[in-house]
């Protein structure tokens, strides 16, 4: 695996920062679900919460191809990269910086099996079905979460519904 630099926590003070992720999806016996893994308790930006997997883009770097790279040091995995379906902004208070992030859907290239976590980022992850989605993605947080209202937007879309939002 790649050595992971934690760009999250590396100072860029005043700067826009444009952020990548993947609503990486799977239909388990006909359910879908969302792969959501745990940040490590060690980050200093959102340590032990939920979220949907992604980073930055280098400058220069390609929207897919960061997300992909992104996606291969964190977890070992290659995925298949959709559409983007929807982006939103936040403020990390660690970097001091304005990040726009852009919402893919995904799919592990080859299956579910075989994720490989990297200590320092991720503790755990969980497969979630939409209906699971809010007593394990808000714990902390408000039900307003920008990434909250998005990863309910891809299970909308999923079904093919257009969500009102």
């Amino acid at each position: 695996m790649n050595n992971v630099s934690h760009d999250s926590e590396t100072p860029a003070q005043g700067q826009q920062v444009i952020t990548v992720c993947a609503f990486i999806h799977h239909d388990f016996d006909g359910i879908q679900k969302v792969f959501l893994p745990k940040r490590a308790a060690t980050k200093k930006f959102l340590p032990n919460v939920y979220n949907i997997p992604g980073g930055h883009v280098n400058f220069g770097e390609d929207l897919v191809a960061a997300l992909k790279r992104e996606i291969r040091e964190e977890f070992n995995k290659d995925i298949n990269v959709g559409d983007p379906f929807a982006a939103f902004t936040y403020t990390n208070e660690i970097k001091g910086s304005h990040s726009v992030e852009i919402a893919y859907f995904a799919q592990f290239a080859d299956g579910t099996d075989n994720i490989e976590l990297v200590p320092e980022d991720h503790s755990t992850y969980s497969w979630v079905a939409e209906d699971e989605l809010a007593s394990m993605y808000l714990a902390g947080r408000e039900a307003n979460d920008s990434e909250f209202i998005v990863i309910q937007k891809g299970f909308a879309l999923l079904r093919g519904q257009q969500p009102a939002f």
